[in-house]
């Protein structure tokens, strides 16, 4: 790679909804693919995640694959405008026309794949269903596939730190005055009644793209059954790759094992 040692410049941008704007921004080797990015990656983050929540992957996976990487705050988080209430029980599935596709509108990005961890990972996996055309592959990170218990009790244990006021200001450098309702979103959704039912083995027969499922061996929010029932269930070529001595936040964790399992998987649908 002759230009890869050059850090990816960057631009900010803010994407109109209905329900409020959204904050975004976009990582690019050069100045056209900046003004330009179709064909980004675009990142789907966590529960508690926002745009500097990636840190320097996103720097760092346009920086090794050339390519323009996109990421942007779900409406309530980061620097998006506040949301209006707690999340609807299928949550998951509405994001993909609640940002997903405003996002891509507004960058003028007819082609993405598409890289989500935790329940950013379900999120992508609708937005694969829910407009085929304009997603070339999916890549998951520490996903979950449904509620496991596993799960569910590391959320409460969690809801239960969060009201330590210490640990809810560590949100608000990343969120602001709307950390309490990051939290809320977060733990309410998953550990209410109407959320018990949720599953994407519903969903991924539908997708139609190739799916990449990273997975860390220690995951404290999901066992291997996640990305095994993800690339299982897909119904187009899909991998798994589960990653030693790994947690819940691989991209941060082991950030060039991650983009060198990305290239590959990438490259071998070239």
């Amino acid at each position: 790679m002759t230009e890869a040692s050059e850090a990816p410049l960057t631009r900010d941008t803010w994407v109109p909804t209905p329900a409020g704007r959204l904050y975004a921004r976009i990582w690019a080797p050069d100045a056209a693919a900046l003004e330009h990015p179709d064909g980004a990656f675009l990142l789907l983050h966590d529960s508690l995640g926002s745009v500097a929540l990636w840190r320097e992957f996103p720097s760092q996976l346009a920086q090794a694959t050339q390519r323009p990487v996109v990421a942007y705050d779900r409406l309530g988080y980061g620097q998006s405008d506040p949301a209006v209430g707690l999340p609807p029980p299928d949550f998951v599935a509405r994001e993909a026309l609640a940002g997903v596709k405003p996002v891509l509108d507004h960058l003028k990005i007819e082609r993405a794949t598409l890289i989500g961890h935790s329940v950013g990972g379900g999120m992508g996996v609708n937005a694969c269903v829910q407009m085929p055309g304009r997603i070339q592959a999916l890549i998951t990170i520490a996903a979950q596939a449904f509620p496991e218990d596993r799960t569910l009790k590391a959320i409460a244990e969690a809801k239960v730190q969060f009201q330590d006021e210490a640990q809810l200001g560590r949100l608000r450098k990343y969120h602001g005055d709307k950390a309490r309702w990051v939290v809320d979103a977060w733990t309410d959704s998953w550990l209410s009644e109407a959320f018990a039912s949720w599953h994407l083995k519903h969903v991924l027969p539908q997708v139609q793209c190739p799916l990449l499922a990273l997975h860390g061996e220690h995951d404290e929010y999901g066992t291997a059954v996640h990305p095994q029932l993800i690339s299982s269930l897909a119904s187009r070529p899909s991998k798994m790759e589960l990653l030693p001595d790994t947690y819940h936040l691989p991209h941060r964790e082991k950030p060039q094992v991650v983009i060198g399992h990305i290239q590959t998987f990438l490259s071998a649908l070239a």
